[in-house]
């Protein structure tokens, strides 16, 4: 977006900037915000997710300039050519504790809902294998890192930027290995830094209950959160009927949303998984691809939009960039 069109655009009122941009009825535009943490203070080494104080903000500002809708009726009405105008919907991903014990008191103090999508083999004292990364790189002694055990050179952590720089450089490289081929170097990498890992960190069923009761939605995200690419078909089936089994057992309700992990369109997922999704039973997907969604959208390839800026000029102007996007899909 270039600064002209910057400048015309913060010269306009919000509403009606947004509501050009997102109408009501059949030329109508979907936001969907995707969000994983909500910590109660800044964290150095995780300066993407969003605090108390920054989310805090963001839902203050969706309250006041969006109308913000459960998932499962947002689609529903995009399908049936009847949302409002600059219409929203806030979504999670994996499942963490923090969703429930920080991000859930926030929502409810603006009235909002949200979908909260979760990985089922790490609740109750789990840990997905990101995690494993940061915190073992958090708590590495020493002012150099010898990785050469499992490839990776030797680093230096003497800074939180260069811890930083390291976790990242690691989640990189580990992310797209096979699930036995990462579970072995993360194995590796725990007995050379020798530190235990928190069990607090992920949802407990109690916390999935907490949400489903206080009105928020549940949606499942496979039970190992694989890249389902890299798994043959019949274990992708098992992941997501798994995951949506053990989440309507726990709530004792219907589970009818799913989100592909990592979910970039072709990489992390394909039709092949789409197919799945539907037979699975579930009525809607949302991939991580950018884009707002329109009447003409695929309801298995629902695009979101990371909102990770806190100024509200540029959230905005970010938000009105989103919804001219067009949503790459497989």
């Amino acid at each position: 977006m270039n600064k002209l069109i910057k400048r015309n655009f913060t010269s306009i009122p919000l509403d009606i900037l947004t509501s050009f941009l997102s109408p009501m009825g059949k030329r109508a535009r979907l936001s969907i915000l995707i969000y994983h943490r909500v910590l109660t203070k800044p964290d150095p080494l995780l300066k993407i997710e969003h605090d108390h104080t920054s989310f805090d903000a963001q839902i203050n500002f969706l309250s006041q300039h969006f109308n913000i809708l459960p998932l499962h009726e947002a689609v529903q009405r995009l399908h049936n050519e009847t949302l409002p105008a600059r219409a929203a919907c806030i979504t999670f991903d994996d499942g963490y504790a923090d969703n429930a014990e920080v991000a859930l008191p926030i929502l409810q103090k603006y009235g909002a809902t949200a979908t909260f999508f979760i990985a089922t083999s790490f609740i109750n004292g789990g840990i997905m294998w990101n995690d494993r990364v940061i915190e073992l790189i958090r708590k590495a002694k020493g002012e150099t890192l010898d990785l050469e055990p499992i490839g990776k050179g030797i680093h230096a952590i003497k800074t939180t930027s260069q811890r930083h720089n390291l976790l990242f450089y690691l989640i990189k490289e580990l992310k797209h290995l096979p699930f036995k081929e990462r579970q072995l170097q993360l194995l590796e990498l725990q007995k050379i830094v020798q530190e235990a890992l928190p069990d607090d960190l992920m949802m407990t069923t109690e916390q999935i209950r907490k949400l489903h009761q206080a009105g928020m939605e549940i949606g499942a995200h496979t039970a190992e959160h694989p890249i389902l690419t890299r798994i043959e078909n019949d274990k992708a089936y098992s992941e997501m009927a798994n995951s949506k089994a053990t989440l309507e057992n726990i709530i004792d309700d219907s589970v009818r949303l799913f989100a592909y992990p990592n979910g970039v369109p072709g990489q992390d997922y394909s039709s092949d998984h789409i197919a799945i999704a539907k037979k699975v039973g579930f009525e809607a997907a949302v991939s991580t691809a950018w884009g707002a969604a329109n009447r003409n959208s695929d309801l298995f390839q629902l695009p979101r939009f990371t909102p990770w800026d806190t100024s509200r000029t540029r959230f905005v102007l970010h938000m009105a960039k989103n919804m001219l996007r067009t949503p790459a899909v497989v």
